[in-house]
């Protein structure tokens, strides 16, 4: 009886070994092959206050690696922080580390998920008395909605990599704090999490062996009020006069470049759905830190009901947005060589920073350029209107889409 006994025991222990390891996703899986440079990617304005930032991570599957979305998601318990799952070289393969939530961040194998995520702990917020503070500097966050937020500047690493140790790997160890908090009482990644997972190892985009490592900026980052909109309060859909101070990080390959300057109250945040934020601000994106950030710009097709005209216009814009595209790459590589020299003379933080704020304002200076060269070609191609019979109808300055 005693050994029928201890057979049922240990019968009984491994099936809840199966089941923790079946909870915690992906623990256990090992690959020899490293997983793509992290996407970039915009930041969707955060849903509701008690929301916390998950950063995206690349997943595997019977496909191969596929992109989860980063996700705004409410911890299991306030005062949770979330921990990122990592890859890790393992010495003859890599094996994926589940994040966890717990009081205190631990070891994510020293990878820049951007958005606070710097490698080393998180700088994103803070609880504070039962409620989470924001800092604005790497959060998009509506203010008019959510006023418990600080902004302080948040400098981060231009690396790109993905995984920790192996050939490329970022070089890093966990702490003993680090390794402390591992132990610690935690919990597995929620139900919306996992759902994410899920939905993500189904859509064929986000497989790497689809999009070469570079899945659309359109699935690239979600929100969990996508999925789960029951459960958060209406007010960021539902007031078009709000005016979100909304600051993207400036996100490099996924992973996080220097913090922009917060942007001006009323500016608006960029890549966001637009039944995620207010109408009026749902078309205009947040400045772009480097070059190769920047899109090809658009062409709008003339229509003057000439077709020998209409032609001629659309080889003006087609050359302009050549030219302007020739720009974007050659500041792209510009702005790359400063890069590169900063790694090379190992330089330190602040002058990281400096650079990368001169990136930027080099950035939205070319971008000011281009936009006034596509308006004066727009303006000169718009056939003469007869003046009006009566004075037209205006509007308040105020009443114009911010």
């Amino acid at each position: 009886m005693r050994n029928l006994f201890g057979i049922r025991s240990l019968l009984f222990s491994l099936l809840l070994l199966a089941m923790s390891t079946a909870a915690f996703g992906q623990i256990g899986i090992s690959i020899t092959i490293a997983p793509p440079v992290l996407p970039v990617y915009e930041q969707p304005i955060c849903p509701n206050d008690g929301y916390l930032w998950t950063p995206g991570y690349w997943g595997y599957g019977d496909d191969g690696y596929f992109w989860v979305s980063g996700d705004w998601i409410q911890p299991p318990e306030i005062g949770f922080l979330w921990t990122p799952g990592y890859w890790g070289w393992g010495g003859n393969a890599y094996a994926f580390h589940e994040g966890y939530w717990g009081q205190t961040v631990g070891f994510y194998g020293g990878i820049s998920y951007g958005f606070g995520y710097t490698g080393n702990g998180y700088e994103g917020g803070r609880w504070n008395n039962g409620h989470f503070d924001y800092n604005t500097s790497v959060n998009r966050v509506n203010t008019t909605i959510i006023h418990n937020t600080y902004n302080t500047t948040v400098v981060n690493s231009t690396s790109h990599v993905s995984f920790n140790g192996g050939t490329g790997g970022v070089e890093a160890r966990a702490t003993a704090q680090q390794e402390s908090a591992a132990q610690a009482r935690h919990i597995a990644p929620v139900a919306a999490q996992t759902a994410h997972v899920e939905e993500a190892r189904s859509n064929p985009e986000l497989r790497a062996s689809a999009n070469n490592g570079h899945p659309s900026a359109a699935v690239v980052a979600k929100s969990e009020a996508e999925t789960s909109k029951s459960e958060a309060k209406p007010e960021a859909e539902a007031k078009p006069e709000a005016k979100p101070e909304a600051k993207p990080e400036a996100a490099s390959e996924g992973s996080a470049t220097p913090a922009k300057e917060p942007e001006k109250e009323g500016s608006a945040a960029s890549d966001v759905k637009p039944e995620e934020k207010p109408a009026a601000v749902a078309t205009h994106p947040a400045p772009s830190a480097h070059a190769s950030d920047l899109v090809a710009h658009k062409t709008t097709a003339p229509n003057t009901g000439n077709v020998k005209t209409d032609q001629k216009y659309q080889k003006q814009q087609d050359t302009l947005a050549a030219k302007q595209t020739q720009d974007h790459q050659k500041l792209a590589q510009q702005q790359e060589k400063e890069h590169q020299q900063l790694t090379k003379t190992n330089a330190s933080e602040a002058q990281k920073q400096q650079v990368e704020q001169r990136h930027q304002q080099q950035t939205q200076q070319l971008e000011q350029k281009h936009a006034a060269q596509t308006q004066k070609v727009q303006t000169s191609q718009q056939p003469a209107k007869a003046a009006p019979s009566k004075p037209a109808e205006s509007h308040p300055e105020a009443e114009k889409p911010h």
